[in-house]
């Protein structure tokens, strides 16, 4: 058995500067139970929250699945740092976490849709969902926790896995959201037997009455813009409810949009839906942190400050640099920690009369 540590962010101290500290992160593992012999294993999992002694309702973000299967092990729940942070800031404790077989977890990949030639996107759907379902199961132990409100995200193959969860939703899932979801797609623009994808969404929707929110770009080269209209028309005309929203096309794949650089598209149309559902907890959003307890990398100016503050919210794997004259570059959401040191020292060096060097991998300091 792997062993986890958990990890608390020393960015935030005591209830005292609750009002100014907003929200509070702890990663690690989350040890979870399949109700189907599946037994107990631990997750890999980052919990973000409102920083109080209060209950929130809980949302659920899940990963996607890459196209190589060689880049699962490399998978963190740090990845999705930015989106998680941005529905805590809506008053929500939010868990993202790898499923079985992906990152640090623990657990056999249980959730291939077989071979491309005659996939199963029904049960890999719904293996999928298993594992959400049993997330939610032990984040409704903890004390901080309203779990008479749910909200499941998620994106990719998280967005499918999200849509079979609704299919047979667990006590307290009031409303659930996908963005891109799908699965199956091999390269760019190809889909391995889309039909069967499509009776897919049709299978779920037949027991589907959670709200829903769809969202996929109009150039996203995973799931393109007619297919992901089969998948809601299959879904709907079966009895499903789902928003669809087909949003402008976003960067070079808007696969992508649920990201960091999405955000302020994204965040738009969560707000609506939430909105709409009655599901709005905040009458402003929360502050990230409590700005006095950052402590700065050194020579950094006012404009320096401000890109290590975004930094520190941004989603792994990062890195931050910075040189002797006030230069600095940073880099996240990469596949690799090595990948986004190389760029930030990279982005460094464009302004640097100094060495640039590397102050800040992920959450740890570089000494």
């Amino acid at each position: 058995m792997k062993t986890f540590a958990i990890a608390f962010l020393a960015l935030f101290v005591g209830f005292a500067s609750a009002a100014r500290a907003g929200l509070v992160e702890e990663s690690g593992g989350l040890a979870v139970t399949f109700s189907k012999g599946g037994g107990e294993v631990t997750l890999d999992a980052l919990i973000i929250r409102p920083d109080d002694r209060l209950r929130h309702p809980l949302a659920v973000l899940s990963h996607g699945a890459p196209r190589d299967a060689a880049d699962r092990e490399a998978m963190s729940p740090g990845a999705m740092r930015a989106q998680a942070r941005e529905f805590a800031r809506r008053g929500w404790v939010v868990v993202t976490f790898m499923r079985r077989g992906y990152g640090q977890s623990e657990g056999e990949y249980v959730e291939s849709s077989g071979k491309c030639a005659s996939p199963d996107y029904v049960t890999s759907g719904r293996r999928s969902a298993e594992d959400i379902r049993a997330v939610i199961r032990a984040m409704s132990d903890k004390p901080y926790v309203d779990s008479s409100r749910i909200l499941s995200v998620g994106r990719s193959a998280g967005g499918l896995a999200t849509v079979a969860l609704t299919a047979d939703p667990p006590p307290g899932l009031v409303a659930a959201i996908s963005f891109a979801g799908g699965r199956g797609s091999v390269r760019p623009d190809e889909v391995c037997v889309p039909a069967r994808l499509v009776e897919a969404f049709g299978t779920f929707g037949k027991t589907s009455r959670v709200p829903m929110l769809w969202v996929y770009a109009e150039n996203d080269r995973f799931f393109g813009p007619n297919l992901a209209r089969q998948f809601h028309g299959a879904f709907t005309g079966a009895g499903g409810r789902a928003e669809f929203i087909a949003a402008a096309p976003f960067g070079a794949d808007g696969h992508s949009l649920f990201s960091e650089k999405g955000q302020p598209i994204w965040t738009r149309y969560v707000d609506d839906f939430l909105a709409h559902q009655h599901l709005t907890l905040v009458d402003r959003l929360l502050p990230s942190r409590d700005e006095s307890a950052v402590s700065y990398p050194p020579y950094l100016n006012a404009k320096g400050k401000e890109s290590f503050r975004k930094f520190l919210d941004a989603s792994d794997h990062k890195a931050f640099a910075v040189s002797r004259d006030g230069a600095y570059g940073w880099r996240s959401g990469q596949k690799t920690v090595e990948a986004a040191i190389e760029d930030a020292l990279a982005n460094c060096r464009k302004n640097a009369s100094k060495t640039c060097r590397t102050v800040m991998i992920d959450d740890e300091d570089v000494e």
